[in-house]
């Protein structure tokens, strides 16, 4: 899982790309999302990629387009379900390569 800064206190902090797609992902208690470090990955890699934020919880990722087909298929409910056990295998061996155990993103 990579590491980041905290924005508040500038201490790094461990988080996992699965984070990106939980209603209560993120869960520091500082406000350091890292949404849109996923996002950048998928969009760096064709993916168009909506995300916003929910209520006061987190920034999440609601749709990932490739070539106009919606690749978050209807049936997951994006918030509470596992991202690893609905996103095509494609999009989760990237954000593992790109963002995995072994990453290190001091931000």
């Amino acid at each position: 899982m990579p590491f980041s800064n905290c924005r508040c206190c500038n201490r790094p902090f461990q988080w996992a790309w699965d984070e990106a797609f939980d209603k209560f992902g993120f869960g520091d208690g500082d406000g350091t999302v890292q949404t849109a470090v996923v996002a950048s990955v998928l969009e760096d890699a064709g993916y168009e990629v909506t995300h916003a934020g929910w209520g006061l919880h987190n920034d999440v990722i609601e749709s990932i387009m490739l070539k106009g087909v919606e690749q978050i298929p209807t049936s997951a409910c994006v918030g509470y379900d596992d991202p690893r056990r609905y996103l095509p295998e494609a999009i989760v061996k990237l954000l593992d390569h790109r963002l995995g155990a072994d990453v290190e993103l001091m931000s």
